[in-house]
């Protein structure tokens, strides 16, 4: 074994990074939400990052796997999974309502997941720590890169223009509560990131409100590919109803609906392509949705699939069963999005841009921000991940988990929602 590839230290940091008041199925966004950080060192000296969800429930998985992993090679990503199993809790706290993980609205949330999404970071720091001591990109440890460059897809949300009650800080970018407010959105993303297809975030309005505002994107940006993901929260009928309104639109349908069999009956009785990133979301929900034709395309993301290589085992499997790709994002930071950068250049088969949070968060942990030209970003061939610590920045970031009273330390869209409207409760159609 290569002494320089031995895990001398690991390092857990988590963070609270600021986010903006955007408004889903679940509620709204805090005013942050929290990240973990994760840091891996060898005995060469070299430093690999990875990134994930921050939550305490994480937390508590994060820490034992931290303090087993020394000693081993970060060459050995499979041994992740097993590693996790044993030294971690046996059954990991789950929050009492096991529902919709509002941290991705993903669908239920269960221990085996949560334990997915902490191998993921620490898979993509041992690959970040591999590729700099190799002197290789990530993606050549994948396989290597099929593209140059990723497309990215504009995220649009409904949005107040500040988190009320608090001190949270404000943006310039000024409610969207209507369709003026979603087009005025999108031709900002069009302006700065040069954007070409638009997902808007549903199941916030009335199902007749949200067709009127893609209506108003076809109208404002004709032919751009356009999705609507309400997350779940509609009835069969009523997703059925949106799909005839916006059929002749919609690049795919996301969601509409909760559970497999629910989708599988909206499938049959539409020409409109499903895609989830609920329903199919663990290697055991494929055979099922697969099977019943539930959907058309897949969202993978590397958080929840246990990383990058398991990423390119489910657009394996997709290639296989004639399921389209694309890629799910999350309240997500520069590692990752550096991380879904350099798996997304190895799938063949992504034929859909990928979903990006990233231009709606203020701040970061790395040293250079991304930048999205002509709504791609580059795939590097910097060793690695391609980006630095901000080191800076990240204790900044800690300090202000540190001080946080614990209102913030686990992410609830619900709670952040009712802080403003006490008597809210999530709506269905």
């Amino acid at each position: 074994m290569d002494v320089k590839l031995i895990v001398d230290e690991v390092r857990i940091t988590p963070i609270l990074i600021s986010d903006p008041p955007l408004l889903n199925v679940q509620g709204v966004h805090q005013p942050a939400t929290p990240r973990l950080v994760v840091e891996v060192v060898t005995r060469g000296g070299v430093s690999g990052l990875g990134e994930t969800y921050g939550d305490a429930v994480y937390l508590d998985i994060a820490r034992p796997l931290a303090e087993a992993l020394p000693g081993r090679s970060v060459a050995d990503v499979n041994g992740l999974f097993a590693l996790a199993d044993t030294a971690g809790p046996a059954s990991p706290a789950l929050p009492v309502d096991e529902g919709v993980d509002a941290g991705g609205l993903r669908g239920v949330r269960t221990a085996d997941k949560l334990r997915l999404s902490v191998v993921s970071a620490f898979e993509t720091a041992c690959l970040d720590a591999l590729g700099k001591t190799l002197g290789l990109p990530v993606h050549a440890l994948l396989g290597g890169k099929v593209r140059d460059a990723v497309e990215y897809s504009a995220y649009l949300f409904y949005r107040w223009a500040a988190h009320p009650g608090t001190d949270a800080p404000t943006d310039d970018w000024g409610p969207a509560l209507d369709p003026a407010g979603i087009v005025a959105q999108a031709r900002r993303f069009d302006r700065l990131y040069g954007f070409h297809s638009f997902k808007l975030k549903g199941g916030v309005f009335a199902p007749e409100q949200e067709i009127a505002a893609v209506r108003a994107l076809a109208e404002a940006f004709p032919g751009r590919p356009l999705r609507l993901d309400p997350n779940g929260a509609w009835s069969v009928e009523t997703s059925l109803a949106v799909a005839r309104e916006l059929g002749d639109v919609l690049e795919y349908l996301e969601d509409p609906a909760s559970g497999t069999g629910a989708m599988a009956e909206i499938a049959a009785r539409t020409d409109v392509p499903l895609a989830t990133n609920m329903c199919v979301t663990t290697f055991e929900e494929v055979p099922e949705a697969f099977a019943k034709g539930a959907v058309r395309i897949v969202l993978c993301d590397h958080h929840y699939w246990g990383g990058l290589h398991r990423t390119r085992e489910l657009a394996a499997l997709c290639r296989t069963y004639g399921v389209g790709l694309s890629m799910h994002s999350n309240t997500h930071l520069g590692i990752s999005l550096a991380a879904m950068t350099q798996v997304a250049a190895t799938l063949p088969e992504l034929h859909h841009a990928c979903d990006t949070h990233y231009p709606w968060q203020t701040e970061d942990v790395v040293t250079t921000r991304p930048v999205f030209r002509d709504g791609r970003l580059a795939v590097t061939d910097t060793p690695g991940l391609g980006v630095d610590l901000d080191r800076a920045a990240l204790a900044a970031l800690h300090r202000r988990w540190l001080d946080d009273d614990g209102t913030l330390r686990d992410r609830d869209d619900a709670a952040a929602m009712r802080r403003a409207a006490p008597d809210w409760t999530p709506a269905k159609w």
